[in-house]
């Protein structure tokens, strides 16, 4: 993906696609998208929040300092509420934003009639409260590099009380729309973190108005507000008549569509649709009649359904007459499932504890996994770094295979003994059950009847739990799940977003297998400062190869994300790294078919 080293030599670059206009742009209220989430969301607190979902939302309500060009692949970064790319100095420890003038949150109650203008403040406050420990971020290791945040943090701790007030030498607002940020070490993906979602500014006056509910209130200074929110049922956002719209410009790259995708678009004023329906569709056949009937303006084609809409990997015939196109991208993300390392029964580092689970894992076998599950809509991920993104190593083989056979001797060897039920024991000849965690969705049955047709080759009780999936978070975080298939996709193109997912203090964040090694945790340290380059690649390769040996995690795959896309949509082509691709492209309605 997009080089820090280019990133570098490019700190003057002016906003692509983002030229602000001095009037608000009102987008037009009869344009409605239709989408839908396959996860229920968890709320719009951007601190809060870590699901994919929640997160699409929050980018099209909030404005981070950077954002991702359209078109441009490999994935580059551009500014959004800055003017520009950051001045960046001291070997990437100091990074310099200036917030664009003129940019309002959308109206509120908390602003008593005011129109509330956005500053760096709102950053620096914004950036405060992942360390806030009442706000129990999962996002709070991302700016864990940044001067002076943590002794804030644990003033908090010991008073019980976030100081807000208190002057922070790493982040700090030189003047109403200059944002200075000082780090510990040098670290050439801070920029990347600016991108996210989560770091969108929030209003003081907003958190403080609803401090029981900051999920429930989101307002922002992007092109959506919420309009209206049923959990885990439907969301609706309307066009913020505060937001003050842009040109759209962006430069075609060498994929035809995107040519077609200039002549149709270039010089709108943006956003174009005034109204976004989002539907939370868990069953994949309610989604897949849902578009069929044209309830759907775009469908995220689910696994189930690819053999139908997908046939030998071209588009059916009878979509391509109505005008459905696909639009199809590696995503990048890998999927896995994870035993917590902390857990009194299955955690540990002793031997014994490591071989039993890398006999689990080399029960399963992916090939299937990737045939039933995915139907064929995958690749086998063998490394914790996906392809297109900086780090991936495609020549990693992993060290616990599909091997049944060998998984059996293990287990014999170390003591796990089959009773007379074919089911095997704890050394101590208690019963040994493996607890495993999923939602209710018809796809997590069918993985659970994977993992318990694995467990059965090796004489391993499963007992599964269901849970609702933003249930399955919280008791994640606190590291309460023994084991979970889950999934990460890129929250930016470089292979640090993927290694956090292992480092000791990211337990209750991001780390779910709660793996903590204090040499694993020292290499990964060193690589944080470090660019892009083969020295970094060798430690990482180091890294996965120390979790893969304590049997932490088991790599299943990267999945192809094949989007079909009605007829009535103008503009639209998946982003590999932006979620709310919605305020950049357009509706026609004169194109709907019947």
């Amino acid at each position: 993906m997009f080089p820090l080293s280019r990133l570098l030599a490019t700190i003057a670059l002016t906003a692509v696609g983002a030229a602000a206009t001095v009037e608000a742009w009102a987008a037009d209220p009869d344009k409605v998208l239709r989408i839908e989430f396959y996860v229920a969301e968890t709320g719009f607190d951007p601190v809060k929040v870590q699901d994919y979902y929640s997160q699409e939302v929050n980018e099209g309500i909030f404005d981070p300092l950077l954002t991702y060009d359209y078109l441009a692949r490999p994935a580059k970064l551009v500014p959004r509420a800055a003017e520009a790319m950051p001045t960046i100095a001291d070997e990437a420890k100091t990074y310099i934003f200036k917030v664009r003038k003129g940019i309002y949150f959308s109206d509120d109650p908390a602003f008593k009639g005011k129109r509330r203008e956005l500053t760096a403040e709102d950053y620096a406050y914004s950036i405060k409260r992942f360390k806030d420990p009442a706000n129990k971020s999962p996002y709070e290791s991302f700016i864990d590099g940044i001067t002076g945040l943590e002794q804030l943090k644990k003033q908090a701790e010991k008073t019980g009380k976030f100081n807000y007030d208190t002057k922070v030498s790493g982040v700090q607002a030189l003047d109403r729309y200059t944002l200075q940020v000082k780090l510990k070490e040098t670290d050439y993906n801070f920029a990347y973190i600016m991108a996210l979602p989560n770091f969108g500014a929030v209003a003081r006056e907003v958190i403080e108005a609803y401090p029981d509910d900051t999920n429930g209130h989101p307002i922002g200074t992007g092109p959506y507000r919420l309009k209206e929110w049923k959990r885990s049922n439907k969301i609706i956002l309307e066009a913020n008549p505060e937001f003050r719209g842009f040109t759209w410009h962006f430069e075609p790259g060498s994929d035809p569509l995107d040519k077609q995708i200039v002549a149709a678009m270039e010089g709108r004023k943006m956003p174009q649709i005034g109204r976004v329906e989002i539907s939370v569709i868990e069953e994949q056949q309610a989604a897949w009649l849902a578009f069929q009937n044209n309830e759907l303006d775009l469908l995220y084609l689910r696994e189930q359904f690819a053999p139908v809409a997908l046939p030998n990997n071209q588009l059916n015939p009878a979509l391509v007459k109505q005008g459905v196109t696909l639009n199809r991208i590696t995503d990048p993300d890998i999927n896995y499932t994870y035993i917590n390392t902390t857990d009194p029964a299955f955690g540990g580092f002793t031997k014994e504890k490591i071989a039993l689970r890398r006999a689990i894992w080399m029960s399963f076998d992916n090939a299937e996994y990737i045939r039933v599950i995915r139907k064929g809509q995958a690749i086998e991920a063998q490394y914790p770094i996906p392809p297109n993104v900086l780090g991936h190593d495609p020549a990693y083989r992993s060290v616990a295979p599909y091997d049944p056979v060998l998984a059996n001797k293990l287990l014999d060897y170390f003591g796990y003994k089959r009773g007379s039920d074919g089911y095997r024991t704890w050394p101590d000849g208690t019963p040994l059950v493996w607890r495993y965690s999923s939602t209710p969705s018809s796809r997590d049955r069918e993985i659970d009847e994977l993992w318990q047709k694995s467990t059965e080759r090796i004489g391993i009780r499963i007992q599964v739990a269901k849970n609702k999936f933003p249930e399955e978070l919280k008791q994640e975080r606190a590291c309460q799940l023994l084991s979970r298939t889950a999934a990460w996709i890129a929250d930016y193109p470089d292979g640090d977003d993927f290694m956090q997912l292992f480092y000791g203090p990211n337990s209750h964040q991001n780390n779910s297998s709660c793996f903590q090694l204090a040499e694993w945790d020292r290499i990964y340290e060193k690589t944080r400062s470090m660019p892009d380059s083969p020295e970094r690649n060798r430690l990482y390769r180091q890294l996965w190869r120390m979790v893969e040996v304590n049997g932490v995690t088991k790599m299943h795959d990267t999945r192809y994300r094949n989007m079909l896309v009605q007829p009535q949509v103008v503009g639209y082509k998946k982003h590999p790294i932006l979620l709310a691709e919605w305020m950049y492209f357009d509706m026609d309605g004169s194109r709907r078919q019947p």
